[in-house]
């Protein structure tokens, strides 16, 4: 993008540290102007449904990186946007992995199964309205057998990830069926993001003209 266009588009932040979320808002052409990612307990409530609990770590995450924003005076007048995204199978909450057990334990779960995966987003807009999205997705896994997860388990993907896999990665091959949204899955649904940002005046895609 040039130099030009910069200086008379609105600013857009994300409230995330992922380079999973940069690169999907790269892809559809927004590149944010900075990234304050929000350092929250992310443990869910008692009986916190898995929906619930996508929503509001969106809503919160929006909250303290605008509250970080509001010190930048560089920053005045942006488009915020922060999203989370939960794993869930029936009400059961799987983490976001750091260790390997908590992998193996996520991947025997879901082998052979459905599960849901929830996206929450907030948008706060220049002028303070708080516009949310809530996106559900579909997946079914095939039947792992003790190969495939040992095998996974030692690539290291899983690391960090919602319910310990990557369907952009190496478990994209474990994957029998998804209705939904694939964005959503790796991190950012896109056609709700662009929309969120388009219906409160972001000129998501006049951007695109600027791009050659």
């Amino acid at each position: 993008m040039s130099g030009e266009s910069k200086t008379w588009r609105p600013k857009l932040i994300l409230a995330s540290a992922s380079p999973r979320r940069l690169e999907l808002l790269q892809q559809v052409g927004l590149d944010p102007d900075a990234l304050i990612p929000a350092d929250l307990d992310e443990t869910p409530e008692k009986g916190e449904l898995p929906r619930v609990l996508a929503a509001r770590l969106a809503d919160e995450k929006a909250e303290a990186a605008a509250k970080v924003a509001k010190t930048r005076p560089e920053l005045a007048g942006s488009y915020l946007l922060a999203a989370d995204t939960v794993v869930s199978v029936g009400r059961r909450i799987l983490p976001k992995c750091e260790v390997v057990d908590e992998a193996a334990q996520c991947l025997r779960l879901l082998s052979g199964r459905a599960h849901r995966v929830y996206s929450g987003l907030t948008l706060i807009t220049p002028k303070g309205a708080r516009r949310r999205r809530l996106v559900e997705t579909r997946v079914r896994f095939k039947r792992l057998s003790r190969d495939e997860i040992d095998a996974y388990l030692a690539s290291g993907e899983w690391r960090g990830k919602a319910g310990g896999y990557a369907v952009q990665g190496l478990a994209g091959g474990f994957i029998v069926k998804l209705v939904g949204s694939y964005s959503s899955v790796v991190g950012l649904p896109l056609y709700e993001t662009l929309s969120l940002l388009a219906g409160e005046g972001y000129p998501a895609h006049v951007l695109w003209l600027n791009r050659m």
